[in-house]
């Protein structure tokens, strides 16, 4: 795999949006043939409830995560 996606799964994160951010990443995944080059996993919270929902791509943490800052990023896995 080249890159590595993980969602917070808590349940905080989940409420505040990654719900819909993971049907979102899902999808450009699928959308963009991008199955062999990214491995999307699960997190257990990370404890940074008031800045969440949280992603992390290659090792870099993203907060307060929207569909609007999903597509910037998920362009450069390309």
């Amino acid at each position: 795999m080249e890159h590595k996606i993980k969602v917070c799964m808590g349940s905080s994160c989940f409420a505040r949006g990654n719900m819909n951010n993971l049907d979102y990443i899902e999808s450009f995944i699928s959308e963009n043939n991008l199955e062999a080059k990214v491995e999307l996993v699960g997190a257990h919270c990370q404890d940074k409830c008031e800045s969440g929902p949280h992603i992390f791509i290659d090792d870099k943490e993203y907060d307060e995560v929207d569909e609007e800052m999903l597509k910037d990023v998920l362009e450069n896995l390309k």
